[in-house]
């Protein structure tokens, strides 16, 4: 048979069925990735997680921060912490961070309650009222009725306890925050220092650990908590809601020596 005569291969003539799909030729940057590329980087991740997981306390932030650690001005430079802001807005910032981090659960965004289990603090005498009585319901709790006369489930679990530990400034944030907010106006400041009298007070109770009641409250703490007002627009550190010394006057300038005259000569 001559080669002439001879058919060709279906697999070899362009265009056919079986060379499209037998003879397939992928588009340039759309190859498959080969399989030791994909071993390769699968050993490297392990290793790198071993890496890692074996660091131990590599990132740890306790390895980093040195405790006690002050920052030193540079020379000629003076130390300077945050601007100063008026104490109602200082304590009222404050208050509205302890607020949503531990109160907006069970009292509402808007503080209203929700009617069965959590009672509101909008428009409630105990909160806007004697301050000494409203700082024992938040350290100690509340069972019973309340300023409604009303129970409401279980009652209020005390904050003065860890994990929900208040500290003064806390305390003092929350109350005045409370008291001037959802609609309450009091208008004053719960201070620091009777946030401080708050808890010392709280810890004499002779029913230590256990939750006030409104029998209680009414016999024993009815009453303001002890210590000097402050002027809500007095400037305040707004970190630690300490009062600012104020600027000091600056000195007059000294008076310009007089220019001399020229006096002609005779």
């Amino acid at each position: 048979m001559s080669l002439s005569n001879q058919q060709p291969d279906p697999e070899d003539v362009p265009g056919t069925a079986a060379c499209a799909r037998e003879k397939r030729l992928a588009a340039p940057g759309s190859e498959p990735v080969s399989l030791w590329v994909l071993t390769a980087c699968g050993v490297a991740v392990l290793i790198a997680g071993g890496i890692l997981g074996g660091a131990g306390r590599l990132f740890d932030y306790q390895t980093t921060f040195r405790a006690g650690y002050v920052r030193i001005p540079p020379p000629g430079a003076t130390e300077q912490g945050p601007p100063p802001k008026e104490a109602l807005a200082a304590y009222m910032a404050r208050g509205a961070k302890i607020y949503a981090g531990k109160c907006i659960v069970c009292h509402g965004p808007e503080a209203k309650g929700d009617g069965a289990n959590f009672p509101p603090l909008a428009g409630s005498k105990w909160a806007t009222g004697e301050t000494e009585r409203f700082s024992m319901i938040i350290l100690n709790g509340l069972q019973g009725p309340m300023s409604t006369g009303k129970a409401y489930g279980a009652g209020m679990p005390s904050q003065s306890l860890p994990p929900t530990l208040l500290t003064p400034e806390d305390l003092a944030g929350v109350m005045t925050y409370v008291r001037n907010h959802f609609g309450n106006s009091t208008g004053d400041i719960v201070t620091v220092a009777m946030a401080k009298a708050a808890m010392d007070i709280s810890a004499a109770r002779p029913k230590t650990g256990q939750q006030v009641t409104a029998e209680e409250l009414t016999a024993d703490h009815l009453k303001s908590l002890p210590g000097p007002a402050l002027d809500p627009k007095a400037m305040v550190n707004p970190v630690t809601l300490a009062p600012t010394a104020p600027a000091a006057p600056a000195a007059p300038a000294a008076p310009a020596a007089p220019a001399p005259v020229a006096v002609p000569k005779p």
